[in-house]
């Protein structure tokens, strides 16, 4: 078993996050769609000599080996790669990490009819202790291993046993966690993603984050 099992970890922010947490020591498997993509990304990360272990593979085996498991996925996938995990992740701590977008110019935000993301996640996974987190976290900046992250994150959940891990796991990343309340307040996580965003379209930044002064 490893640490943290990130479905979706081949794309630019489970990928990030994966070697970010590598970096901090802890052994993380990167999932993919395909076997080989998942093997091919894990490769990679090994080539920058981590401290912590990387394996890849499938979304489920990703899924199914990380004590914790981090979605890392577009919002429009979610009914069919979740589809396959319900069972695997059973009484586990899932983090979402989704922003979902409508595709425009800047982006705007799509509010699902659960109303956010990590609600739709809980309904597909009922038997999850959801957790919505690392939002307004650049993907840009994640894969920059040489720059500290010096950002704040929101962590949104019902359990507090489970955010408190994601807390950890936000500390292992160099981030500050900022206590944002049960999971209905995803929805204002996102929204402040979509925000941010916004403001690295309009003033040509890959970088914009996020610090909560006076906490």
């Amino acid at each position: 078993m490893a640490d943290v099992g990130i479905v979706g970890g081949t794309g630019r922010e489970g990928f990030g996050l994966g070697a970010r947490w590598a970096a901090a020591g802890l052994s993380v498997v990167l999932g993919s769609r395909v076997r080989e993509r998942g093997q091919e990304a894990a490769e990679r990360a090994r080539s920058l000599r981590l401290p912590g272990r990387v394996f890849g593979g499938t979304n489920r085996e990703a899924a199914e080996a990380g004590e914790m498991v981090v979605l890392a996925i577009p919002f429009d996938a979610h009914e069919e790669i979740l589809a396959g995990l319900r069972e695997v992740v059973r009484g586990k701590v899932v983090v979402d990490t989704t922003v979902p977008l409508r595709r425009l110019n800047p982006p705007e935000l799509l509010v699902p009819p659960e109303g956010s993301s990590a609600r739709r996640v809980q309904s597909l996974l009922p038997e999850a202790r959801v957790v919505a987190a690392f939002h307004t976290v650049s993907a840009h900046k994640l894969r920059r291993l040489d720059r500290e992250l010096e950002e704040d994150t929101l962590v949104c959940g019902d359990d507090p046993l489970a955010k408190e891990r994601v807390a950890d796991l936000a500390k292992a990343l160099g981030l500050r966690a900022v206590d944002g309340g049960g999971l209905d307040q995803a929805a204002t996580a996102e929204r402040l993603a979509a925000l941010v965003i916004g403001l690295n379209w309009r003033y040509r930044r890959k970088a914009v984050g996020i610090r909560f002064v006076g906490l």
